[in-house]
């Protein structure tokens, strides 16, 4: 069997050197399929990101934690996107401090849209909380705003 090193293409990025997988690796299509948002709550989290942001509820289903404890497998992505979030609910103190800090307190999270300047003014008139005005940046259009638990993200669109 050959080793991980030596089934690595090399290339430069930006001026730094970047080892990449060889696609034989993979059988087939990779991508993430979800990123977990740890929330207080679902009901509240589900109705702003799917309420207030327009997102899709993809799934709620009961399930058990690893102990046996009912919780819900909730997930919700944006229209026509491939990777969805995880509404996790906090279970115990160590997970509840994490609420709203999941990027210790950085922008971590990215939503791009088409058209900018409506979201933006959709997503206001909402009652979404925008930490960060409208600013135009190399890669076009951003405005920081908070979601349910207090995580900030970035809106995207085009300059």
């Amino acid at each position: 069997m050959r080793s991980l090193r030596s089934a690595c293409a090399h290339r430069q990025v930006q001026g730094r050197s970047h080892d990449l997988y060889a696609a034989d690796l993979y059988a087939a299509l990779v991508h993430v399929s979800l990123v977990a948002i740890v929330v207080d709550e679902y009901d509240s989290a589900i109705d702003f990101f799917v309420g207030v942001l327009g997102f899709e509820l993809v799934e709620d289903s009961p399930s058990l934690t690893n102990d046996g404890r009912p919780k819900r497998w909730v997930v919700i992505r944006p229209p026509g996107a491939a990777t969805g979030l995880l509404l996790a609910r906090a279970d115990g103190e160590e997970q509840a401090a994490a609420v709203g800090r999941q990027a210790a307190g950085r922008v971590g999270f990215f939503l791009r849209v088409d058209d900018f300047g409506a979201a933006y003014q959709r997503m206001s008139a909402a009652g979404v909380e925008f930490v960060r005005s409208p600013r135009t940046e190399p890669y076009g259009q951003v405005a920081v705003f908070r979601d349910i638990a207090g995580n900030k993200w970035d809106l995207l669109g085009p300059a």
